[in-house]
This record gives C-alpha cells, structure tokens and sequence, in this order.
C-alpha cells in the first residue's frame, strides 16, 4: 500500500512538469510555423533592423568578445555584425551531445555542416571569457524568458557562464504574454527583436 502512494505522489510530482512541456511544445510549434512563413525579404529586412539596434546598444559596443549563432530555418541573420566590426572576436556555438563548446568564427570559409545541418567553425575551442552572448529563440515573454529549440543547450550553456550578459533576438511577433519555464530555464538579461515583423 505504502508503495502504491509512493507512486502516486511521484506522479502528482511530475504533472505540473508535464504540463509545462506539452504548452511549450504547442506554443513552439506554432512560433516555428509563423517564423518558417517568412520571405527572404522579410528576413533580411528584419535582420538589418536587429544589426542596427545592436550597433547602439552599450553592451555591444563594449564587448570585446561576443558570441552569436549560425542563423538556421529563418532565424535573425547577425553573421555581418563580423564584416562591420573587425575589431572585436566572434565566436559560435559547438553542438556535442548535451552541450555547447565555443570556436572562434574566422568566416564563412571555415565553417562544416555539424550535428543538426548548422555550419560549425572548425577553429581550436575557444577558452577565454565571453562578454556578450546573443541567443536565438523561438520565443521569448515580457519577464525576459526563453523558449528554445527544445533541447536544453542554451540553458545549461548559460548556467556555465558567469559575467556574459545575454541578449535574446528574434522577431517582434516571437514576443509573447508567457512562456510557460520551469526552475531551470534561463532568463535574458535583454531582448532585442525586430520592429517590421
């Protein structure tokens, strides 16, 4: 008997978790199809917008390290932010099996379709310190919450770093009211979305 309420506490344990995950794989779901919608142009459009905010935003423009991502199934594209600014390190992210290890971006030229199709430098790790981390989302709430691809990198990443101040970027209509978290999701410090779209 005792054994049998065991198991039912564990269950009533894991119901909330449950319903977490089954709201955020609708709301992704949903997100995801309205981001793979977008036109070429659109997506430029929006990209071109999202540089220039970062380009006046002070913790940017401080960074002397800054880690971005390879833009995937129509995500924000801030790859030029290296062409205009030379001055400061590029890094991207690394995909192993359950987490992320950071390589210098050298350029287009030196990058290798990796684990999920995303090209991935083939530069040493990188292991000095990350100012500015800008993350991709699929969508991101009012408290500054995240909702990613679903398999927990950004989370764990984040929960490694110390000083980086981590930027959210997406589109204007990838800002919703909630985004269903759990203990251990990740809050950005900042948003930055695009204003057409």
């Amino acid at each position: 008997m005792y054994m049998f309420q065991s198991v039912i506490e564990d269950i009533k344990k894991l119901l909330p978790s449950y319903k977490t995950q089954k709201q955020k794989k609708d709301l992704r779901a949903h997100l995801l199809q309205k981001r793979r919608l977008l036109t070429a142009d659109v997506v430029a459009t929006c990209s071109d917008e999202v540089i220039t905010q970062l380009l006046g935003n002070p913790a940017y423009q401080q960074a002397k390290t800054v880690m971005f991502y390879y833009p995937a199934n129509n995500e924000i594209n801030l790859l030029r932010l290296a062409e205009i600014n030379p001055d400061k390190q590029f890094l991207l992210p690394v995909t192993h099996r359950h987490t992320i290890e950071v390589r210098p971006f050298v350029g287009k030229d030196n990058l290798k379709r990796g684990k999920f199709g995303i090209p991935e430098p083939q530069t040493p790790t990188f292991r000095g310190n990350i100012d500015l981390l800008l993350v991709p989302g699929v969508g991101y709430d009012k408290q500054l919450y995240r909702l990613g691809r679903g398999g927990g990198y950004y989370d764990r990443f984040i929960s490694s770093l110390k000083k980086a101040r981590k930027i959210g970027i997406g589109y204007r209509f990838q800002l919703v009211e909630h985004i269903p978290h759990n203990h251990h999701d990740k809050k950005m410090d900042e948003i930055i979305l695009s204003q057409t779209y």
